[in-house]
């Protein structure tokens, strides 16, 4: 299996013994394995580990300086023959100076050694008593240490297959210019951080929003072990946080306070950070990167995607995740209403107007409009809603539509478009009894051309209502239901339309109007352009056609944002609809998915003003530019290989 940048790493807490280097490199050695039986590619330990943080004045001893690199010599014998590269701390001498230090360490050598830059001598600190901080800032000559001379400097990048990782240490990320913004700019993607931060009320929230803002803002993954139980309660206590983030997102987290080690695993995703940084502009001028040493990690080991990954990959992406999801609705549902007012002063028509089918689209489209009016100031009579029945209209939908309209107050009219198709279609030469695409477009155009010519009536404003999944498909009726004045619901896909309609409905609605909402989210999605059957039922219904639209908007979400293969999106996939979808049927939909997203793209290269609603977006004059002759050949080739790989 190809790789598709997931790296299993870890941020350790063991147990330690203050002064007691044999005792802590016992407990360090039984967590490397315990990684190495876990599929670990790389972890770290805390600040000081080797010898404990809290040694104070001991670590003026030569006798704890000089085991603990004997400890390590030890280390490094033991673990030579495991795969797994972990970085320890240790108080390293040079020059008759002590440094606190980082010793990145990979089958029985020392790679590099990475001297703390910020060494806080404030309240309960006072490391400048013992270690000077980082020389000159930069990579300077090798030195010996454990029997190795090897580089030392805090400007090391450490290589493996495409990747780079860096080190920083505790104080470094709280400083003004943390060092890991500077080992961003130069290349790493992965940051390591070795920390003794001593608990205090309030301060793990304040640790964690560092780290979330760092991993963020650089683009990068973030790995921070801090020490635990068995440093001195002298004066304070270590709680043992260890955290991994991603691009702002944590992806694990250790228990606080605990008596027995931890080791913390997360798949951090390499290859989601470059294609962030590609996009980023930071990254293209890189300013204060100098001086840099790069030192290759041989990847000695056969990093494989697993069959499955220890981090969540949501089958919704697009949908707010509950700790925020009520003040994430709220904001999109704002912006959607800020667009649409501005776009109606800014052409001075007196009012709106949009077709209302009862369906979920035109359902989210009317509450944008009369939350518009409301925040205007103006009557929701200026909104025209106008419902259009035609051959496939079932009672369900046309009744619901009629019922929201009447319960919201604005202007309602109903316009059959049925005796204007049929004589469209004697116009042409159609046989009505054919229901082909002529048939079900003539339909969407027709409503266009109503909405339109009462548009200019009563000087409206011509609403869209379709949504950014049918946009991705190419769902939509070229010049039809494709075409409107402005497009309010053009940077929603389809799963969260039905999410805002039902925060609208619980939120801000009354009871028989919330009534009236949850039964069309609970309607199925249909273009209602088929006849119904003898009983007056849909016959026609969308994601039997095209598929499941949680399926459509995953491929959409992972193909505009972070430019994922086909083969990777399909792994992505298989992990997040592991209990509600066969992968062949995965293949399946992902193959109708890029076809008919290269296909369409006429449909978006023409579409109208809509308002972006998040990262992604098929707005052509901002988000993405695409030929609309493009070929998918390249893309067909990887769902194709897939298959073969599924089916053996």
């Amino acid at each position: 299996m190809e790789n598709y940048g997931f790296y299993k790493v870890a941020a350790a807490i063991p147990e330690v013994r203050v002064a007691d280097c044999m005792f802590n490199i016992g407990e360090i050695k039984k967590i490397i394995f315990d990684a190495f039986d876990k599929g670990v590619k790389m972890l770290c330990f805390p600040e000081l580990s080797l010898t404990a943080y809290s040694c104070g004045d001991l670590f003026f001893q030569k006798t704890l300086v000089r085991e603990a690199e004997q400890g390590l010599i030890n280390l490094l014998d033991d673990t030579a023959h495991l795969p797994v590269c972990f970085i320890v701390g240790a108080p390293v001498e040079y020059n008759s100076k002590l440094y606190n230090c980082a010793v990145v360490c990979f089958c029985g050598h020392i790679l590099g050694i990475v001297p703390k830059v910020f060494l806080p001598n404030y309240s309960e600190f006072y490391e400048k008593r013992w270690f000077s901080p980082s020389p000159l800032h930069e990579v300077v000559e090798d030195v010996k240490y454990a029997g190795e001379y090897v580089p030392f400097g805090n400007k090391l990048l450490f290589k493996f297959d495409d990747y780079k990782f860096a080190v920083e240490i505790c104080e470094d990320l709280w400083s003004v210019i943390p060092p890991s913004s500077s080992h961003a700019l130069a290349g790493a993607q992965l940051i390591f951080n070795l920390s003794a931060s001593d608990e205090l009320i309030g301060k793990r929230q304040y640790v964690k929003s560092l780290i979330t803002q760092q991993s963020a803002r650089c683009h990068s993954a973030y790995v921070y072990a801090s020490a635990g139980f068995g440093e001195s309660t002298t004066d304070v206590v270590y709680a043992g946080n260890a955290y991994i983030h991603e691009n702002g997102k944590l992806l694990a987290e250790s228990k606080r306070f605990q008596f027995n080690e931890q080791l913390v695993i997360g798949d951090v995703d390499l290859e989601l950070l470059k294609a962030e940084r590609m996009k980023n502009t930071s990254f293209i001028d890189k300013f204060g990167v100098e001086g840099y040493k790069e030192i290759t990690v041989s990847s000695v080991w056969k990093n494989e995607t697993p069959e499955e990954l220890s981090r969540f990959i949501s089958p919704t992406p697009f949908i707010p995740l509950a700790d925020n999801y009520s003040e994430s609705c709220e904001e999109i549902f704002s912006i959607q209403i800020a667009g649409l007012a501005k776009r109606l002063l800014h052409s001075s028509m007196k009012s709106l107007i949009l077709g209302v089918s009862g369906g979920l689209d035109s359902t989210l489209a009317l509450l944008v409009c009369v939350k518009t009016a409301d925040k205007m100031g103006l009557s929701r009579e200026k909104i025209c809603g106008v419902t259009m029945p035609g051959f496939g209209t079932t009672k369900r939908t046309h009744s619901n539509a009629l019922r929201l309209m009447q319960l919201l107050g604005i202007s309602v009219k109903e316009i059959s478009i049925t005796a204007a198709c049929k004589q469209h279609f004697r116009d042409i030469g159609h046989d009505p009894s054919v229901c082909d695409i002529t048939y079900e477009n003539s339909q969407a155009r027709e409503r266009t051309q109503i909405l339109m010519d009462l548009a200019n009536q009563i000087d409206a404003l011509v609403v869209g209502t379709g949504d950014m999944s049918e946009l991705a498909l190419g769902w939509t009726t070229y010049n039809g239901d494709q075409m409107s004045m402005y497009g309010v619901n053009a940077g929603i896909p389809k799963t969260l339309v039905r999410h805002l309609v039902q925060w609208v409905a619980e939120n801000q609605m009354e009871d028989a109007a919330r009534e009236t909402l949850l039964d069309i989210i609970s309607t199925p999605v249909s273009p209602e352009l088929l006849p119904t059957d003898d009983n007056g039922k849909m016959t026609q219904f969308t994601e039997n056609l095209v598929g499941p639209y949680e399926l459509h908007d995953f491929f959409l979400f992972y193909t505009l944002r972070y430019g994922f293969s086909p083969l990777k999106i399909y792994f992505l996939a298989c992990q997040a609809f592991k209990n509600s979808h066969e992968k062949v049927d995965i293949l399946k939909w992902m193959e109708v998915f890029f076809r008919r997203f290269f296909s369409q793209q006429f449909k978006r290269s023409c579409m109208p003003d809509g308002v972006k609603i998040g990262s992604v977006n098929l707005s052509p004059r901002g988000d993405w530019r695409m030929p609309s002759d493009a070929c998918v050949n390249l893309w067909l080739q990887e769902i194709a290989s897939a298959k073969a790989f599924t089916i053996l």
